[in-house]
């Protein structure tokens, strides 16, 4: 009868393409979703039944082998303690995003203030539907200009019980007024395409090969078209005093926060990540 320490072992000897601690993190993830193994299932080495069904280990290791993640293996990912379905459609959520979520949260925890919130460039809809799940009292709306993203975030939506208003729209050409939309929101929450292509070199492989381009880049001559774009749409469709978060490049940190300044925007602040990196911007729009 083999064990889960052993089928532990066996699989972070053959997973060879990522370093030792994320090749670990990979194994106890595919064993806590295939067969509802925990870590401390590992360390106790509890047995494994013989009964018990296994998946195609050798497929999985192989796909791993050439790059793909690990999250599009087992077709989800987990997020501010939630799991998201994701594809090759959609970026897979960052801990640095669960931070940017926190931001929102904060500000608007107070249950009598009833915000309306606009996430522009939904993906996978991890951003509008944490919050709509952490602020019920919130009305969200979120957008992104693929179908396909559109179609994972409903889903998601459908799954976590999150009441979020989807819509197709180009960030860089919004077609507005919408029926379903206000006209002005109290909050705008973006985590828009920041990556140069000349950073492309120094990223890992499972990104670049599996991930979707158009969410990930931007043009190298213009690296502050999207924050542009945002800034601009909010001083029109921002209330007085509503405020605009964004994840940013932490190369463009002092370049972003001016975008939002010379458009007019208040106490436009540059925060750090934990990593101690330039990582968002939140700025009130007058």
């Amino acid at each position: 009868m083999a064990s889960a320490r052993q089928l532990y072992q066996q699989l972070t000897s053959r997973i060879t393409v990522y370093p030792p601690k994320e090749t670990q993190a990979i194994a106890f993830m595919l064993l806590e979703h295939y067969l509802r193994l925990r870590n401390v299932d590992v360390l106790v080495d509890r047995p494994i039944p013989e009964s018990q069904v296994q998946p195609d280990w050798d497929t999985i290791v192989q796909r791993l082998n050439q790059n793909e993640p690990v999250q599009h293996i087992i077709g989800s990912t987990e997020f501010c303690g939630l799991t998201f379905r994701v594809s090759s459609s959609v970026l897979i959520p960052r801990p640095e995003t669960e931070e940017l979520v926190r931001l929102v949260t904060r500000d608007y925890a107070e249950p009598d203030e009833k915000a309306s919130i606009l996430d522009i460039g939904t993906g996978s809809g991890c951003i509008a539907i944490v919050l709509a799940r952490f602020l019920p009292h919130a009305t969200v709306h979120a957008w992104d200009v693929s179908e396909e993203a559109l179609t994972v975030a409903r889903e998601n939506a459908r799954q976590l019980m999150a009441d979020v208003q989807f819509a197709q729209q180009d960030m860089l050409n919004v077609s507005f007024p919408l029926p379903d939309a206000p006209e002005q929101f109290d909050c705008i929450v973006s985590n828009p395409p920041y990556v140069t292509y000349s950073e492309a070199d120094h990223m890992q492989p499972n990104v670049l090969r599996f991930e979707p381009h158009e969410a990930l880049f931007v043009e190298d001559n213009d690296p502050l078209l999207f924050y542009k774009a945002i800034a601009d749409f909010g001083s029109h469709h921002l209330k007085p005093q509503g405020r605009c978060y964004v994840e940013i490049n932490e190369h463009f940190g002092e370049e972003t926060r001016k975008v939002f300044e010379e458009r007019g925007y208040t106490q436009v602040e540059l925060l750090r990540d934990i990593h101690g990196k330039d990582r968002f911007v939140r700025a009130v729009r007058e």
